[in-house]
């Protein structure tokens, strides 16, 4: 299972058409840090759209340039709807030395894309595809549809629920029905419009989906993608996705990434410290001594909790604790 963040694209809606160089730049190395290695970044509007009336706050080449740094550290790449495909775009988007292209279309429009897929592969770039709308098509259509951009050169398929509407089942249905027909990787997009973007996710897990596509902080267009720190959180419980660094990308959250979206006035639905309660199990009412213990050891208060709730969900004492805080110092 690997994740893709999908914060510099789709979270970029909250901002407008796409975020500022210096948060571009800050949530490039804070999701590098935490080991996350598939990102996708730029005009949330994707490649061409500022041509298309669709400004960001830099151009698509500046946006290349600001990633090129990073390039030999992870897959960094941008959205490309397919109503605004310019051979021009790619062609730049290439020479500035793109990871891959997501070509984007709603399910049902595969075939008007196979000559664009294949001009994107022509340059070299990996063709990552959006079945936008999927819930359009039954899942033995969309893996139909996906079987064909497959035979036409296509190197993975996201599932996407745009409009936040499936349910569990549906996830799963769309999921198996694709896995049994293509051999590429199937991601899964996820919106959060029904409250059940986690659910889907993990339904989507369960039958197989290779990617899951999510969002620091749960950031993206209407009611918000996966948050990126729940789905580590949540494939971490199950065993998968553990070169993901849940601390690190906490720590990230905490220190650097909310006090900036605070500034620009978004509100973050499920902090990290709550979330961290909901995957250890340990019950706030201890949270006043995990903190104190946290500070006066010198250790991560997310890992403390973590570690002290293996051994007592129930009633942890201050003195189990800090013993545990000892062990971990010690592994340090």
């Amino acid at each position: 299972m690997k994740i893709m963040d999908c914060t510099l694209r789709d979270g970029a809606n909250v901002v407008g058409n796409g975020f500022s160089p210096e948060l571009t730049r800050m949530m490039i190395e804070g999701l590098l840090r935490s080991n996350i290695r598939i990102i996708e970044m730029g005009n949330a509007k994707g490649l061409g759209a500022t041509e298309k009336g669709s400004p960001a706050p830099i151009s698509d080449a500046a946006y290349l340039d600001l990633i090129h740094p990073y390039l030999d550290r992870a897959e960094i790449g941008m959205f490309l709807n397919a109503k605004r495909f310019e051979a021009d775009n790619v062609a730049m988007a290439a020479d500035k030395g793109i990871s891959f292209l997501r070509l984007g279309a709603d399910a049902g429009d595969g075939k008007t894309t196979y000559d664009k897929a294949a001009i994107i592969k022509k340059h070299g770039i990996k063709v990552r595809y959006s079945l936008m709308k999927a819930y359009l098509l039954t899942p033995e259509e969309l893996a139909e549809e996906a079987a064909g951009l497959e035979e036409h050169g296509v190197d993975e398929v996201t599932i996407m629920d745009s409009a936040g509407t499936m349910h569990p089942a549906d996830a799963g249905a769309y999921v198996e029905a694709l896995k049994a027909r293509i051999k590429i990787p199937v991601g899964f997009h996820c919106h959060n419009n029904l409250g059940l973007s986690a659910a889907n996710a993990l339904a989507a897990a369960e039958h197989g989906a290779d990617i899951l596509d999510c969002g620091l902080l749960g950031m993206a267009r209407s009611a918000g993608n996966m948050p990126t720190e729940l789905a580590v959180a949540l494939m971490h419980q199950q065993g998968k996705a553990l070169d993901v660094d849940l601390y690190t990308l906490l720590q990230f959250e905490d220190q650097e990434l909310i006090p900036a979206m605070e500034k620009e006035g978004y509100h973050t639905p499920l902090k990290p410290k709550d979330l961290i309660l909901g995957y250890s199990g340990a019950h706030s009412s201890f949270m006043k001594i995990f903190k104190s213990v946290a500070q006066d050891c010198g250790v991560d208060l997310y890992r403390l909790i973590v570690e002290t709730s293996k051994l007592d969900r129930k009633s942890p004492s201050e003195e189990l604790m800090r013993q545990v805080a000892a062990q971990i110092k010690e592994v340090r």
